[in-house]
């Protein structure tokens, strides 16, 4: 009863096991799928609700607590309507609206402040154009008043100015900020991701530069762009999921499915483990014997030979004291010496041509019984001396 009790108890938490599993690979799958058919997050880089290291929701608070009312809007229509001209308007790379809808935005602000830029985007303001490089510990290097008490920064990306507009920290070969204050609005472009999100605004001058750029007015409107408020007509911004071809998502739940299968046949257990001896023990002279019959079986003069040779040269090094790997040149020495023969007498016995037939066999064994028999002898005469 105890084992019957034991063997399902051992099943139910089997079971149990593969239905987590099973679980689990499903809850994997259905973030996957969902993960591939979202948008990108709309709290991405220097957002100013986000507390992630990205975001920039310190900076938003820095200003609230410099006297600076930030309104947050995440509708183009919106924060147009609540710009004037004593607003700073604050935006990253508006990727989603086209030049025209850009240029209808922030026309009523008094002052523009882009806190990550493009290529085209920079052409479309006419402000400058990307430069290669980074710097560091950059400092201002220009006559704006406000950047007087930035202190050092460092620049991550650089800007070429154009005809008109005022480059700061960075050198005649780029900058890291660009001012084109005779526009309307007044426009500034900054590479803000690293230098103005959560995780680096303490660093250098960085909370400095926040408020030296979004400071300079009462009020700031924060546009935060999104795909919901995009203007672009005509193609849909692609998205990770509809970059994926149709066939991918069947194909990935179908190998899933196969695992899980795969998983429960080759897990199987057809009960428990049973130690088993075995039944026969066979002993080490059982086993010389019959490799000598096969020997003899075979004909096979020269193997048996150096059998004999390799267990009499074994034999022979302990009782002279040598080591257990020595070669047969040094045990036929060392046996010379014993006996006091000539040395090279016994090379020919223990390292010469092997014996082709079964007489040659005979003579060799009895020489080879003769020389442990001498040695033999030697050494117990040399015990009783």
């Amino acid at each position: 009863m105890t084992n019957t009790a034991e063997v399902r108890q051992s099943k139910a938490k089997s079971i149990a096991g593969w239905v987590l599993v099973v679980i689990l690979v499903l809850l994997v799958a259905f973030v996957a799928i969902r993960v591939s058919a979202s948008s990108p997050n709309e709290r991405g880089v220097l957002d100013p609700e986000s507390r992630s290291d990205t975001g920039a929701l310190a900076l938003a608070e820095i200003l609230r607590d410099q006297g600076v009312e930030v309104s947050i809007s995440r509708s183009r229509a919106e924060a147009r309507a609540e710009l004037d001209a004593d607003t700073t308007l604050v935006m990253t790379n508006p990727y989603t609206l086209t030049d025209d809808a850009l240029a209808t935005l922030i026309e009523p602000a008094e002052r523009v402040v882009f806190l990550t830029t493009s290529t085209h985007l920079l052409s479309a303001l006419k402000i400058g154009e990307n430069a290669p490089g980074t710097l560091f510990d950059a400092t201002a290097n220009c006559d704006v008043a406000e950047f007087a008490q930035v202190g050092s920064i460092r620049a991550d990306r650089l800007f070429l100015p154009a005809d008109g507009v005022q480059a700061c920290f960075g050198t005649p070969a780029g900058s890291a900020v660009l001012l084109d204050e005779g526009a309307s609005p007044r426009r500034a472009v900054v590479e803000g991701s690293r230098l103005l999100s959560n995780a680096y605004l303490a660093e250098n001058g960085n909370a400095a530069l926040g408020l030296a750029l979004l400071a300079q007015t009462d009020r700031v409107v924060w546009y935060v762009p999104s795909l919901d408020d995009s203007d672009i007509e005509g193609e849909t911004v692609d998205t990770l999921g509809t970059l994926t071809p149709p066939w991918i998502t069947p194909a990935i739940l179908l190998l899933m499915v196969a695992g899980v299968a795969a998983a429960l046949w080759r897990g199987q257990r057809f009960g428990p483990l049973v130690a088993e001896t075995l039944p026969v023990t066979v002993r080490a002279s059982e086993t010389m014997h019959g490799r000598a019959r096969l020997t003899a079986k075979a004909g096979d003069a020269s193997h048996a030979a150096q059998a004999l040779r390799d267990g009499t040269q074994r034999r022979l090094a302990r009782k002279l004291g040598l080591a257990a790997h020595a070669d047969a040149d040094e045990v036929a020495d060392a046996a010379a010496d014993r006996l006091r023969i000539p040395r090279g007498t016994l090379q020919t016995l223990l390292a010469g041509p092997l014996p082709s037939d079964d007489a040659e066999l005979v003579t060799l064994a009895r020489q080879l019984d003769e020389l442990e028999d001498a040695v033999n002898a030697s050494t117990h005469s040399q015990r009783e001396d």
